[in-house]
């Protein structure tokens, strides 16, 4: 269920000299993304939006495993080369989230996978993905130029990390905002046999193309804080997504566990855990699974995106895990 376009008008970013530091516009206070993106555990119950206890992850002292994360198309918005880094957030504004991604071997008792590299990739507060600034993102947003931010129009907000010994990787970004007619998502690839060069990764394949979901009520929760209040427009949920199955964690429904239960804009922790065939081949290019990844709203996308390797001047790569 969604709401009616209304065309804005969308520009291409002022350049803007990037500084020692940058700052989130309209930000949020700095020991709300320490505390986000910190390691340590509280006693908050995890949740996925409903109310309900966090499940064991596949690995746990059940001995059970799960079954395969369910596959969908890499969706409109793909760009190859992005950088091998664990924050991708480029001075973007929004909410903080944290992301623990768990990488096992489904067809082999769910154990890690250690060296797959995961790359995710998701729009801003506003809806606008790095590479695609002037695509309308449906309903009424500011242009994405507006933002006041220093980020990388080529970059920001996408990334890769490569699984640890454990099959775990971490990203620090922030909450993703929403543009019609999707519900709040991330994407993801999961890739074997590659390796890191020149700052990102080459070669391999990719086993596993799936996207990740937030519970609606923490999702429309985070859209009535700033900067994200600024999209009005009618979100869609996540029965009325084209792409989302309805499988839970195995469809790439998000644990999500508030920083500061009483304050959402100190951020989210989100894991999952990834249960992938390491043998099988799956890109999500030119699939029609899972509805097609949504078709941009309003005005296409114009220009020939970037490919291959990130633009030079693009953010310097971190070390992996």
């Amino acid at each position: 269920m969604t709401g009616n376009h209304k065309d804005t008008s969308i520009t291409r970013r002022r350049a803007l000299a990037v500084t020692g530091g940058t700052v989130a516009a309209g930000g949020l206070a700095v020991a709300g993304y320490r505390s986000a993106f910190a390691d340590t555990t509280t006693g908050t119950e995890a949740t996925t939006g409903t109310g309900t206890a966090a499940t064991a992850s596949a690995s746990s002292a059940t001995g059970t495993c799960m079954t395969l994360m369910s596959s969908v198309t890499e969706g409109p918005y793909y760009l190859d080369g992005a950088l091998v880094r664990k924050d991708i957030t480029e001075g973007k504004s929004g909410v903080p989230l944290t992301l623990r991604l768990t990488v096992v071997d489904a067809t082999d008792g769910c154990t890690p996978v250690p060296g797959a590299a995961v790359e995710i990739w998701h729009c801003d507060a506003w809806g606008y993905y790095s590479g695609y600034t002037t695509a309308n993102p449906g309903g009424s947003a500011p242009a994405e130029s507006e933002d006041g931010s220093t980020a990388d129009d080529n970059t920001y907000l996408r990334g890769y990390q490569i699984a640890n010994a454990n099959g775990v990787v971490k990203f620090e970004t922030i909450f993703p905002g929403w543009y019609t007619p999707r519900t709040c998502h991330i994407h993801l690839k999961v890739h074997t046999g590659g390796e890191k060069e020149d700052g990102t990764y080459e070669g391999g394949k990719v086993n596993h193309t799936g996207q990740l979901f937030f519970a609606d009520d923490i999702a429309q929760e985070v859209f009535t804080l700033e900067p994200y209040a600024k999209h009005s427009g009618t979100y869609t949920k996540l029965d009325d997504d084209m792409v989302y199955d309805g499988g839970g964690a195995a469809g790439g429904l998000l644990t999500l566990k508030p920083v500061k239960k009483a304050d959402p804009s100190r951020g989210y922790k989100g894991t999952l855990t990834l249960g992938v065939d390491p043998d099988a081949e799956n890109s999500g290019a030119g699939s029609s699974g899972g509805g097609g990844g949504g078709t941009p709203p309003g005005d296409a996308p114009t220009g020939t995106p970037p490919t291959g390797t990130p633009p030079s001047g693009a953010p310097t790569a971190t070390a992996s895990s």
